[in-house]
């Protein structure tokens, strides 16, 4: 018989599910995608749901089923640190044991308990019999998420994220079925927190809005990087790091920064909505510089002290896809892996590889392509069953073959409209890799500001990613590397650069967003950087196919590709979330697989309700 293992991260953000089949990864999903709650942290009934109907079996017939971390030791940080900084942080102490007593502190058995009442769902006639339950470590799963999958068969290790129980950055070695630890770095000095302080302190969401951080880094200048590394953070030639906690409240209070700090920088917190300013832009450039040379630092003294020549990332920092860029050209490293579902919602598959690898000590078979079938984990939906619910809602589609299909697409793309792209199973991780996509032609200089403003309905300044044929990422960008999860951002190709003019260059910030950098301006930064995808037929050979007949109608091997959502929800899952996004934005087209329907063929919102109706997930 199979060995099902099934892993599970819950009860922080962005809980998710995943399950191996003698250990080969075959399904895992996040539970926002289902739920439709951004970052839901809820027990992932859904994703759970999902992987176990994938593989038409129940909990009956998994062997094991392994939580990401240990929350025992969680609460013994949560109390030495509340302990440690009393009286202060008396009302954040209160809260934070409220949830601990209610739910966390008992997890074992909320976990039991939640999974008798899925299995009574999934199998009435078997609902008592319960699974194994065992406990990874935080860190140990995100290692483990990292390198089992990785195309190596000895690799060095880095993680840095926000918090584990203790961990915030940890090294490790991995060699075969093996991971072995190195060192680690510990609360409440961590880099994941300081970058999180300053997405708080610019006016951004925490554990959110670090991508925007990210893309407003560019329309600023690191003035502020030598006061943050002589006040905030010691950072030693090793890349090791302490904070200067007295400038933060992470530790105590419900903000992530102190008056110190905001006395510091001259300035109180961004409120959210209020006007970017130059300020924060040069704040964003100069966090964005020192995370940057802490990832350098930290990875020559790896390869110094290891002499291993491929590097596997993970954890929220590793989805830095700038720092990613930086340590690529680098070239400290011969190769490097970084897990495309990086922060908590991967844990989930590194605590399922835990128990197969670490607890099984199963025999490990490398695959020289990486074993994460292109993140393409989640639901799939045939074009039967997107007719039968397109033909409920009285919504006028198209049916093509494939060869038509793309060669339509392609034409609709050349005259600029935009796309919504609903391909195969759904993506596990934060990107939109061609299966959940918005998609339209780089060429198009509105492009940019189209997709932000009338159909993301986001910051003006966010950028738009490539998805690029993989054997033409060279013709375009400075780079030579694969990229398929879009964790690298690198050089747009200089014949392709346009060079600002003395009057340009004088323009501050934002004032820079609509002067064309390249002859692919919707995805070209105002650094004339990109966060690439490179894109194969093996993985996704619809997409792949798709970029082709836009390559052969225009000579351009590449799209832009953006997440098939709308500010604030979760990228789409089933056929009904993505027309109830087709319809509630300004896209010209939506294609549910084989099936295309255009947005003037539609029935007006006002007069056909039946789209609205919500998608019965219990």
């Amino acid at each position: 018989m199979s060995n099902y293992i099934l892993g599970i991260s819950s009860f922080y953000h962005d809980s998710a599910a995943a399950l191996l089949c003698d250990g080969e990864i075959i399904a895992a999903a996040q539970e926002e995608r289902f739920s439709r709650k951004k970052h839901d942290s809820s027990f992932p009934k859904h994703a759970i749901k999902y992987c176990l109907t994938s593989q038409d079996i129940d909990l009956g017939h998994v062997s094991s089923i392994v939580y990401y971390e240990k929350p025992l030791l969680t609460f013994e940080r949560l109390l030495e640190t509340y302990i440690g900084a009393a009286p202060r942080g008396g009302r954040s102490f209160i809260a934070a044991m409220q949830v601990w007593l209610k739910e966390k502190l008992f997890l074992k058995s909320e976990l039991k308990k939640q999974f008798k009442i899925l299995q009574k769902n999934l199998c009435p006639q078997n609902s008592s019999q319960i699974p194994e339950l065992l406990f990874s470590e935080h860190h140990l799963s995100h290692a483990a998420a990292a390198f089992f999958p990785s195309p190596f068969e000895k690799s060095v290790i880095l993680c840095m994220d926000g918090v584990g129980e203790w961990a915030t950055t940890s090294a490790w070695i991995g060699k075969k079925n093996k991971i072995t630890p190195l060192w680690e770095i510990s609360f409440p000095h961590s880099l994941g927190l300081l970058y999180s302080a300053f997405t708080y302190y610019c006016g951004f969401k925490v554990n959110s809005g670090e991508y925007k951080l990210m893309g407003l880094a560019p329309y600023g200048q690191p003035k502020y990087s030598e006061l943050i590394k002589k006040n905030l953070i010691d950072i030693k030639d090793d890349g090791t790091f302490k904070l200067d906690i007295s400038y933060f409240k992470f530790h105590r209070g419900f903000r992530m920064t102190s008056h110190k700090f905001h006395k510091l920088f001259n300035n109180p917190p961004r409120e959210s909505e209020k006007e970017l300013t130059q300020f924060h832009m040069d704040l964003a450039s100069s966090i964005q510089e020192v995370t940057e040379e802490i990832v350098l630092k930290l990875a020559r003294s790896l390869r110094k002290e290891t002499g291993i020549s491929n590097i596997c990332l993970a954890g929220g920092v590793a989805l830095n896809c700038v720092a990613n860029g930086k340590l690529l050209q680098e070239k400290i490293f011969d190769e490097i892996w970084i897990q495309p579902a990086s922060g908590d919602a991967g844990s989930a598959l590194g605590a399922a590889l835990v128990g197969w690898y670490e607890n099984l000590g199963q025999e490990r078979k490398v695959n020289p392509n990486d074993s994460m079938k292109g993140t393409y984990l989640g639901p799939n939906y045939s074009n039967e069953e997107i007719i039968t619910y397109l033909e409920k809602i009285n919504a006028p589609y198209e049916t093509l073959k494939d060869k038509n299909l793309f060669e339509k697409l392609a034409q609709i793309l050349n005259e600029g409209k935009v796309v919504g792209w609903f391909n195969g199973p759904m993506e596990f991780g934060p990107r939109a890799l061609g299966a959940r996509s918005i998609i339209g032609d780089p060429r198009n200089q509105k492009m940019q500001s189209i997709m932000n403003l009338k159909i993301k309905y986001r910051e003006s300044f966010r950028p738009f990613a490539p998805s690029v044929l993989e054997e033409d990422v060279s013709s375009q960008f400075e780079m030579t590397s694969k990229s398929p999860y879009m964790l690298l951002v690198s050089p747009v190709k200089k014949g392709l650069c346009k060079e600002m003019t003395k009057e340009q260059e004088e323009l501050f910030g934002i004032e820079k967003l609509n002067i064309p950098r390249s002859s692919l301006p919707a995805i070209t930064h105002v650094d004339y950087s990109a966060r690439v995808q490179t894109v194969n037929e093996r993985t996704n050979p619809r997409y792949f196919n798709l970029i082709s007949a836009f390559k052969r109608l225009t000579g351009c091997p590449t799209i832009v590709n953006t997440s098939f959502n709308v500010r604030g929800e979760p990228i789409v899952c089933t056929p009904q979330d993505a027309y109830r996004c087709f319809m509630r934005t300004e896209m010209d087209v939506l294609v549910l697989q084989n099936q295309i329907l255009l947005k003037s063929a539609q029935p007006e919102s006002e007069k056909d309700e039946t789209w609205k109706q919500e998608f019965e997930l219990d």
